[in-house]
């Protein structure tokens, strides 16, 4: 049956008469099902250890669209967490936690092996959807890359230029390598441990990417992918891995080659015309539909979502949005586009 997976044949380089479908997010507050589950687990944090209920709202999305594949519901800063990092959330704000800017404060990170106690309940959720999903649908596994993580774990919550850790990179350079190696290994040890739980497939986000210029950017986001894709590649033969450098723009062009990934999600900073021309012919994308049209709907909707699979007839492809989708989205609207795909 995994064979038949439409997702694992696009990754595997197959160019399907319709692409497979699954969404950024798509377990998520958008979904009335999804607020009542997690108002059940009390607070976010609650909901991504309790294995019952990330599960179940890993299968909600599923149940209601029928996704070509569901993505493990847990969060980028669980990782930094089990490495000793202090997370916690504020209501309206999003993550908070303590920093790591100093050469004590890197020392006393776990090793990344130590990791796998407190992550356990997440491979528990792993291993209760493998059993439970449909045949048909492939499990995703995920992490966030270790630019990505250093952001936040830098300068203790999202920023929207990434300045701190940026300051820190030209200020104190032998920390912030120390940060992004100790995530690089503990990323390997994060996502093996997942596809030993059943994850058929890993992403790996690096939502940030693009604010890294230059030699930086193969520094700091394309080489850590591609240590770990390799690691998981050496331990896991024949694990598909989707990259996501986030906001590269003309850096996806060699990306699959630079990280190992078989697959590069791309942004919708770039047209999907630009993308089946000059990074489609390295392998499968996955894109890059605005995630705004999840809220507006209407012809605009169905006009893009056809010309994006027309950009992308030609080679391996997997529908995706261009970023997760937002919270304010119209449940009928994602119905809208994935019908538009599967009847045209």
């Amino acid at each position: 049956m995994a064979q038949q997976k439409k997702i694992l044949r696009a990754l595997a380089g197959e160019t399907l008469p319709t692409p497979p479908i699954w969404m950024m997010r798509q377990a998520g507050r958008y979904l009335p099902e999804y607020r009542a589950t997690r108002a059940e687990a009390g607070d976010f944090l609650s909901l991504c250890y309790n294995s019952d209920l990330a599960a179940e709202v890993t299968l909600q999305p599923i149940r209601r669209y029928g996704f070509d594949a569901a993505i493990l519901f847990a969060d980028i800063l669980l990782l930094p967490e089990a490495l000793g990092v202090d997370l916690w959330f504020v209501t309206g704000e999003g993550p908070r936690m303590s920093t790591t800017t100093t050469t004590t404060e890197l020392a006393a990170l776990k090793p990344a092996d130590a990791i796998h106690d407190h992550l356990a309940p997440v491979y528990e959720t792993v291993r209760i959807l493998s059993r439970e999903l449909p045949s048909e649908t492939t499990l995703i596994g995920f992490a966030g890359a270790p630019w990505t993580v250093a952001t936040y774990m830098i300068a203790g919550r999202g920023t929207p230029d990434q300045a701190p850790a940026h300051l820190l990179k030209s200020e104190s350079r032998d920390v912030f390598t120390g940060i992004i190696d100790r995530l690089t290994d503990a990323t390997i040890e994060y996502l093996s441990a997942q596809v030993s739980a059943g994850a058929e497939v890993i992403k790996i986000f690096d939502s940030w990417a693009g604010s890294l210029q230059g030699q930086d950017f193969d520094d700091f986001s394309l080489a850590p992918m591609q240590r770990i894709t390799s690691a998981l590649k050496s331990r896991h033969p024949g694990i598909p891995v989707i990259a996501f450098p986030r906001g590269a723009g003309t850096r996806y062009i060699g990306a699959h080659a630079a990280t190992g990934a078989d697959c590069i999600a791309l942004d919708d900073g770039v047209s999907p015309e630009w993308a089946a021309e000059n990074v489609q012919p390295s392998g499968c994308v996955q894109g890059n539909l605005k995630s705004s049209h999840m809220v507006t709907g209407g012809d605009d909707l169905v006009c893009e979502t056809r010309r994006i699979v027309d950009a992308f007839s030609k080679g391996p492809h997997i529908f995706n949005l261009g970023h997760g989708i937002t919270p304010d989205a119209d449940p009928e609207n994602v119905q809208l586009m994935i019908d538009t795909i599967r009847n045209s």
